[in-house]
């Protein structure tokens, strides 16, 4: 399939910025003598540690004719002060045992993100550079047959988005990108219009997924028909995607008690996708009863493989001989959770579902669109450079080619407007 006009960028866990525009922030500096050296560092780190800023090297080395000059960073300074007497009085202690001259400089405030922007802090003060350890496919960039799949599943994702809905709603399709075939596809169920789908037996009479997909029957023309669906709905309301208007059901009116009771203010697309996981897990592993947890499968990063528990095709439990045969012919293993899955997303999914597909150990996420209400991975927060979370995913944004953009663009216009 061509995909020209289609570009899937990195959204990384911290934001870009040109090298050379990197913010800073004012410290109090002073060239010392080598022999106190070791003595200076040991107590700054006591009484004034830079915890925020381990990036940083507290010690910076100089050659000059003659002579090593090692300048050390004594505290950090106001950044609206630079009276040199503001220093907290610990630090000011040592300035007259160690004939220390203290000056204001500037260090980066953030650890560099590529090799460029640290070589660019280094100028200012030397920092540590620790390149991503996780070799998650797509960081480096993606192979053409790896870009018409993505792009593949992105027109599955579109399509559902904008078939039979009006106004236009979030999609999200979870991928197994090792069989490139998809396991979930739902869209926003928020209101009683959404209604939905019969989640008790989620799989044919052969044993496959009523919205498992293969890659393969995605066509151009497909594919034409939704990117010309998407053109049209952009220009229209926004109001039913619940991930920009994550609080827009508490906004409608109350004279209709039977509809009300309806409304699930949970039910966005990434939240009703991953039900529909659990429910196809559920039918093709009955007997799967045991916990699955950290004990039995280890809990990813963004670049680890897929950790799944082996279930037995020939368990006599299995009555159904549809379902024994499809756990034959898959090499059926239970998976943990969705451990190495992708998802597709029309819209940047807000906090709430960027942090359902954390503990659901999602490996990549790409969506199309930006979220700048509520968006989770970028747009206003930034879920995925979380360290202090115990899983982290890698976020991709897919370009639509044509003028799609164009149109998103006024309908994020409207949106910001109203808000």
């Amino acid at each position: 399939m061509n995909s020209d006009g289609w570009k899937i960028i990195h959204i990384p866990e911290k934001p870009t910025l040109p090298p050379e525009h990197q913010p800073t922030v004012k410290v109090y500096a002073s060239v010392i003598k080598p022999k106190f050296a070791n003595t200076i560092v040991r107590q700054l780190c006591k009484i004034a540690p830079m915890e925020d800023f381990r990036h940083v090297k507290r010690v910076r080395k100089k050659v000059i004719p003659g002579e090593t000059q090692l300048t050390v960073i004594l505290c950090l300074a106001p950044e609206n002060n630079d009276h040199l007497n503001d220093m907290p009085s610990d630090v000011q202690k040592l300035v007259d045992p160690y004939e220390l001259s203290p000056f204001i400089t500037e260090v980066s405030k953030f650890a560099a993100v590529s090799k460029e922007g640290w070589e660019e802090q280094c100028k200012i003060w030397p920092t540590s550079f620790h390149p991503p350890t996780y070799n998650i496919d797509g960081i480096g960039g993606f192979s053409e047959e790896d870009t018409q799949s993505i792009c593949k599943f992105m027109r599955v994702a579109i399509d559902l988005a904008v078939s039979g809905h009006q106004p236009l709603v979030n999609a999200a399709v979870i991928v197994d990108p090792s069989v490139r075939r998809i396991i979930a596809s739902e869209t926003d169920q928020l209101y009683p219009s959404s209604a939905p789908r019969d989640m008790t037996i989620p799989l044919n009479e052969t044993g496959e997924s009523i919205h498992c997909q293969s890659i393969d029957g995605i066509t151009n023309a497909s594919s034409d028909i939704c990117l010309n669906s998407i053109r049209e709905k952009l220009n229209g309301s926004l109001s039913a995607v619940t991930c920009l208007n994550p609080w827009q059901w508490s906004l409608q009116p109350d004279d209709d008690t039977e509809k009300c009771s309806e409304w699930h203010p949970l039910r966005h697309a990434s939240i009703v996708a991953i039900e529909s996981s659990s429910a196809r897990d559920r039918y093709l592993f009955p007997n799967s009863s045991e916990s699955f947890g950290p004990d039995h499968s280890q809990l990813s990063n963004a670049g680890s493989p897929a950790k799944k528990q082996k279930t037995s095709s020939h368990s006599p439990d299995v009555q159904n001989d549809s379902r024994e045969e499809t756990l034959g012919e898959l090499s059926m293993e239970r998976p943990y959770l969705c451990t190495g899955y992708d998802i597709f997303l029309l819209w940047e999914p807000c906090t709430m579902c960027a942090m359902a597909l954390v503990h659901q150990r999602i490996k990549r996420i790409f969506y199309a669109f930006p979220n700048p209400t509520a968006g989770g991975l970028g747009s206003v927060h930034r879920l995925q450079g979380e360290r202090s979370l115990n899983h982290h995913y890698a976020v991709f944004r897919v370009l639509l080619p044509g003028d799609a953009h164009n149109a998103l663009d006024q309908s994020l216009k409207h949106i910001a407007s109203e808000s």
